[in-house]
């Protein structure tokens, strides 16, 4: 074959946030699949707030990506050779390519897309963030009708996908988000009974006021996936026997070293959090979607049919081009993006 595999390796450890000398470019012979491999021509792959964690040389759930080695990432693609009976060539496949034009799999870490849905669907709302929201709600939120939620990120894949199953399950909703613009989303496309706006409330305390207004019978419920300010607000106002699941903290992430054990200035307030767990009898659950999987068949069953026929709404903000992918990685972690992030290969 005469095309050329071009990737995105990671060229230094970042000291806060990324930077363009943190990545580069690199070109490489496309590679021939072996015996039960598949060669994939990449459409697209995802950026996550998780990848920042993979830059650290770090002790985590999982190995950092070495320096020169290729960034991670799901993402999805036309087989254009395959030495596998599971694959044939012109089918579209989902796997961790990483950051790249194409990829070279075994057949059994892949899975084949159905082509009902747009490919992209693979990497947001039928992919793992959708599946994180989906799984981390009804299994460690344990919803019931009446109840209060709060999400922030809310107009996010992660976020979008609890606020629209709370809503459907008889919840009411309330969406944290950054701008006007993401709040008018939250409220008209994902159908959150309250949208509020961080960026408007330069404290915890304001922020706070203004979701007990929105929240008046307190919080059942808070998705954890942003931290800092935003989790400070929300702790007092949770109700007893109230659950807190923890995918994510993408507040602190630029911070290195996944936190790196460095306790932020002021006064030390995990004594604070740690009596509130106990006094209102919370469920505080960490977990890594990657460990759940089992469960995938039964999200997509339940969750496919509803994003097919429209019932389920999703965004995705596409960027074009591999070599765009760091700067609209560094965007992410800022909030820039509108919905799914997504690079969409040319």
């Amino acid at each position: 074959m005469s095309e050329t595999l071009h990737q995105i390796t990671l060229a230094a450890r970042p000291v806060g946030a990324p930077k363009d000398s943190d990545f580069a470019l690199v070109e490489r012979p496309l590679p021939s699949p072996a015996a039960g491999e598949v060669l994939v021509k990449l459409h697209a792959f995802s950026l996550d707030p998780y990848m920042r964690g993979r830059m650290d040389d770090a002790k985590s759930y999982a190995a950092p990506v070495p320096i020169g080695g290729v960034m991670e990432a799901g993402a999805v693609g036309e087989v254009i050779a395959s030495r596998s009976p599971d694959f044939a060539v012109g089918d579209m496949a989902f796997g961790m390519f990483g950051w790249a034009s194409h990829g070279c799999l075994p057949a059994n870490q892949l899975r084949k897309l159905d082509n009902s849905l747009p490919a992209t669907t693979a990497l947001g709302v039928l992919g793992m963030p959708g599946f994180t929201g989906w799984y981390g709600l009804t299994e460690l939120g344990r919803p019931q009708a009446g109840e209060t939620l709060v999400v922030a990120a809310a107009t996010g894949p992660v976020g979008s996908m609890v606020g629209q199953i709370a809503k459907a399950k008889g919840l009411r909703t309330v969406a944290i988000a950054g701008g006007a613009d993401k709040c008018a989303l939250a409220l008209e496309t994902f159908g959150f009974d309250a949208a509020i706006d961080h960026r408007a409330h330069d404290s915890a305390k304001s922020l706070r006021q203004a979701i007990a207004q929105a929240a008046p019978e307190g919080v059942d419920i808070y998705f954890e996936n942003v931290g800092g300010k935003v989790f400070e607000a929300v702790l007092p106002l949770m109700n007893t026997f109230g659950r807190i699941p923890v995918c994510g903290m993408i507040s602190g992430y630029n911070a290195g070293a996944l936190g790196g054990g460095v306790r932020s200035e002021g006064p030390d307030r995990l004594p604070a959090l740690w009596r509130s767990i106990l006094v209102k009898q919370m469920s505080v659950n960490g977990f890594i979607i990657s460990n759940h999987y089992s469960h995938y068949p039964a999200f997509l069953k339940e969750i496919a049919p509803l994003v097919a026929t429209g019932q389920l709404a999703y965004l995705e903000d596409i960027t074009e081009g591999l070599h765009n992918a760091p700067r609209a990685f560094m965007g992410l972690l800022e909030g820039r993006n509108i919905g799914k992030q997504i690079i969409k290969l040319t």
